[in-house]
């Protein structure tokens, strides 16, 4: 397995918009974002494996423009890195079942993986379910209409999926859905009948976004369709169907997770895909030397 960082959780954007400043400072700081720079940044402090955020896009119309694309791909032949994407989210609703919505959104991800196909990206990371189905997860409503609604919600999923691969001819193994709010087995289906890759988000399993799933029964049924791990620390939230709104997105060890366990599995299942730290720079080179001394054992 190889370690990186995701790009919107490590920048010093995101680390200045949410630290303070004046307006005026902050509003600077956007102004002057350089996307090719903020890279080359994360790339000074150790890291060669670095995960695009595609919702950049929504703010910053020149994210995934010809001219910075270009300036990725100079800077990952002269650093030597390689790059995931994490191809957008916010606003994008592939399981919707409005026609039209649900063709926006893929189209809006059609663009991104078209967009970033010069630079060779190793993953891409999907959420082939969002805001409206979790929201309708969460709703409450007589348990036998449950699997319904929510397979609904699958069944669109699928299509999206689908019709992405068939616009894009992108090997459907590249994308990989990611486990967020939505139940662990219907996640699964929609990879096994997409033909898809999945992306393990240990935090989101262990804080129960995936329902009240065991995370190493979780993982070992996601083994034979894994491309990437999102890795980062919570707390297991038991067996209860509960959810630990922002108490994901931890370093290792201030959660629950069985990191050397974690290790161990991935390691005997010969994982050799992306393991991305969704943490700031600091909270993820703490966790890499967690990791470290797990593996050196004890002194």
């Amino acid at each position: 397995m190889r370690f990186g960082i995701a790009e919107m959780s490590g920048m010093t954007l995101t680390r200045r918009l949410g630290g303070g400043g004046s307006a005026q400072e902050l509003i600077a700081a956007v102004r002057g974002f350089d996307r090719v720079a903020s890279i080359r940044e994360l790339a000074a402090e150790g890291f060669d494996l670095i995960e695009l955020g595609g919702d950049l896009s929504l703010f910053f119309p020149d994210a995934f423009s010809a001219d910075t694309v270009a300036g990725l791909a100079a800077l990952r032949d002269e650093l030597g890195i390689a790059y995931t994407v994490h191809l957008p989210l916010w606003s994008v609703e592939p399981s919707s079942p409005l026609g039209p919505v649900r063709r926006g959104a893929v189209e809006a991800v059609v663009e991104t993986i078209r967009a970033t196909a010069p630079l060779e990206p190793e993953v891409y990371v999907l959420h082939a379910t969002n805001a409206l189905a979790a929201e309708f997860y969460r709703m409450r409503m007589a348990e036998a209409a449950r699997p319904i609604v929510l397979g609904i919600f699958a069944d669109h999923a699928v299509r999206s999926l689908r019709e992405i691969v068939a616009a894009t001819d992108i090997d459907p193994r590249r994308l990989a859905v990611e486990t967020i709010e939505f139940p662990f087995d219907l996640t699964l289906g929609i990879v096994e009948e997409a033909g898809t890759s999945l992306c393990f988000d240990t935090g989101h399993v262990l804080v129960g976004f995936s329902g009240p799933v065991d995370l190493f029964e979780a993982l070992d049924r996601s083994l034979p369709h894994l491309a990437e791990i999102h890795l980062h620390d919570g707390p297991w939230q038991g067996p209860d169907h509960s959810i630990g709104y922002g108490q994901d997105h931890k370093p290792l060890g201030q959660g629950d997770l069985d990191v050397g366990r974690l290790m161990a599995r991935l390691d005997e299942a010969a994982f050799a895909g992306p393991v991305i730290f969704e943490l700031p720079v600091q909270g993820t080179k703490a966790s890499l030397a967690r990791i470290g001394e797990i593996r050196a054992g004890p002194t």
